[in-house]
């Protein structure tokens, strides 16, 4: 069910994979009984067309991939969204597997290349809705092979479809901006990690946003996501060091919230909204 805003002051669990936050920072617990204090998004109809709807707010989708509610990617994603709530956005959560979303591609949503008019499931035209409703989309998630989640990749593929993202001299999503937010578990200094930050760029700025015609895309790659810190040596070798714990790992993770911070708000700071 779809991560809501209810309380202050308590922590979740778990991290992204093997770590714990069983004590940490002040948190925002999200309730599974709706969507508290977020906007409520309306659903079309069967049938409907895909249409904008007017509204004097400026709506943030924010898009969650991750399996697990109490996930560092889910509380950057509540973070972002309390950043983007401040600066006047309204928020649309959107958490890929509490909705329920399927990722796998299927005949109702598969292009049609000598009709960019054709009807796509119910499921992916309620998302197409919301992508459309949105003046920003912010994608929190995982590094997984320097890419995406499967089910962040199979919501671009069923929802960003022909006819609506992309196949038109005027772009549907023409003039809306990006942000993408990707938690790797290597460490900033890691070799890797600029290759990482190219890859990544090169797909979903270039390879996604741009293709589709927004204004303005960028990805804020977020090391140091794991408490037990992972390089890879001169060899190749994955190198995992101990979990980090009391002072330093508070330390660590003050850190981490710090930069997820800085990258919405530069984010926003580029279309001179005041964060």
């Amino acid at each position: 069910m779809p991560l809501s805003r209810e309380l202050k002051g308590s922590t979740p669990t778990t991290l992204d994979d093997d770590a714990c936050f069983s004590e940490f920072l002040p948190w925002i617990i999200y309730s599974a009984g709706g969507c508290t204090g977020l906007v409520a998004t309306n659903r079309d109809q069967p049938g409907d067309t895909v249409t904008q709807h007017s509204s004097q707010a400026r709506t943030a989708l924010v898009v969650v991939a991750h399996h697990r509610a109490d996930s560092l990617t889910a509380h950057t994603a509540r973070r972002s969204a309390d950043r983007l709530e401040a600066a006047g956005y309204r928020v649309d959560l959107l958490d890929l597997h509490a909705e329920g979303f399927d990722p796998r591609m299927n005949a109702a949503d598969q292009p049609d290349w000598g009709d960019r008019e054709k009807a796509y499931s119910d499921e992916a035209h309620a998302h197409m809705r919301r992508v459309l409703d949105a003046d920003v989309v912010v994608a929190v998630f995982p590094v997984y092979w320097q890419s995406v989640p499967a089910i962040l990749k199979g919501w671009i593929d069923r929802v960003w479809n022909y006819g609506f993202a992309y196949g038109r001299s005027k772009p549907r999503l023409a003039g809306k901006r990006m942000l993408w937010l990707g938690l790797a578990g290597a460490t900033a200094d890691d070799p890797i990690t600029e290759g990482m930050r190219s890859h990544l760029e090169a797909g979903l700025n270039e390879g996604i946003a741009y293709y589709c015609g927004f204004a303005h895309s960028t990805v804020g790659l977020l090391t140091d996501a794991e408490e037990r810190p992972q390089r890879v040596d001169a060899a190749g070798n994955l190198l995992v060091g101990e979990a980090v714990t009391g002072a330093e790992r508070e330390a660590q993770y003050a850190d981490f919230d710090r930069r997820a911070r800085e990258f919405v708000e530069k984010f926003l700071a580029a279309e001179g909204v005041s964060a």
